[in-house]
């Protein structure tokens, strides 16, 4: 009875465990603000730690201390997914952040030439075949590692211009637009970044040295070898950055950003639409309006005289008239 017991306790552990929810993603609501990210900057790539880890880039995330880095790092995968990245988009009036997700197809993730196979379109890093990822040696640091021998050798034709920018839309941002096949990867189902990537993203927040403002553009942790391991082995600083230009403007109010595998990139658009300077609208006095029928004289009516009897004013308004009409040309 006693171990009958126990097996009963054990299984209901067990459900209990398998039907706990998974580790939350940050919050999807995030200020939307005006001040464009910083470009992404030049970095290498730590060695691959062991088979079945896709790496994931660095970006630069808003926090209360304006943007901040968040180190490239390898991931252990979900099994037969790929990683769509993170990025940053002109939305009308705002730069807002479209989450990264987790999905059999890689979707749009702006145009951003993220490096290391995230050539703005698709993924050339490798795929996965029976459970098992085939590595591209072009462009991930695996050579020469014991435990991962399935690998191939492709060059990798980039075509999109590497110009380290780091968010789509606006001026100055990329004006690439989601295809059709980019679209239908949104709709797919998804997968919330791993509880290990929700880690690496708190952790960078809480480091002072990656805000930009402390390391302007060159944070000293660029990329990781495993998320968490700011230190040691393995963890690499920014070789170069682009010009970091200070931010001078203000954040404006909280806007929604845009959950994982949603965009705010709108497909079939003007790319000169999207030329435009990423600043707020210019700030107009409000338009003054006046009720339908106001208690108070309209300042364009003449001052009205004196109230006088019903008569008097219909003969009044009769006289008005007359007067509006032009005066008739004189007879020959």
């Amino acid at each position: 009875m006693r171990k009958t017991h126990l097996v009963y306790c054990c299984s209901l552990l067990f459900a209990v465990v398998m039907l706990a929810p998974p580790p939350t993603a940050p919050a999807q609501f995030a200020v939307a603000i005006t001040i464009a990210p910083p470009a992404l900057p030049l970095y290498e790539q730590p060695i691959c730690p062991g088979r079945g880890y896709l790496w994931t880039p660095g970006y630069w995330a808003w926090g209360p201390g304006g943007y901040y880095w968040v180190p490239g790092t390898w991931v252990l995968a979900p099994v037969g997914l790929l990683w769509t990245p993170g990025y940053w988009a002109w939305d009308d009036d705002a730069f807002v952040w479209n989450a990264g997700y987790w999905a059999p197809q890689i979707g749009f993730y702006g145009g951003i030439f993220y490096g290391f196979g995230y050539v703005g379109v698709g993924y050339a890093g490798g795929y996965w075949n029976n459970g098992t990822f085939f590595y591209n040696r072009s462009v991930n640091n695996v050579t020469n590692i014991r435990n991962i021998t399935d690998v191939y050798d492709q060059a990798v034709v980039n075509n999109v211009s590497v110009n380290n920018v780091s968010y789509n839309g606006g001026a100055g941002g990329t004006i690439a637009r989601p295809t059709a096949a980019e679209q239908a990867a949104a709709r797919a189902r998804h997968v919330a970044p791993t509880a290990a990537q929700i880690q690496q993203e708190r952790t960078a927040s809480s480091n002072h040295a990656l805000l930009a403002s402390v390391n302007h553009g060159k944070p000293a942790i660029a990329a990781t070898p495993k998320p968490g391991v700011f230190s040691g082995q393995g963890v690499l600083e920014a070789k170069a950055a682009a010009t970091y230009h200070a931010p001078a403007l203000a954040p404006a109010a909280p806007k929604r950003a845009a959950p994982p595998g949603e965009t705010t990139a709108k497909p079939n658009m003007n790319p000169n639409e999207m030329a435009k300077p990423a600043q707020p609208p210019e700030s107009k006095p409000p338009e003054r309006r006046e009720p339908a029928n106001p208690p108070n004289k309209p300042a364009s009516e003449p001052p009205r005289k004196l109230e006088q009897p019903p008569k008097e004013q219909g003969k009044e308004k009769q006289n008005e008239k007359e007067k509006e009409q032009p005066p008739k040309p004189p007879q020959s």
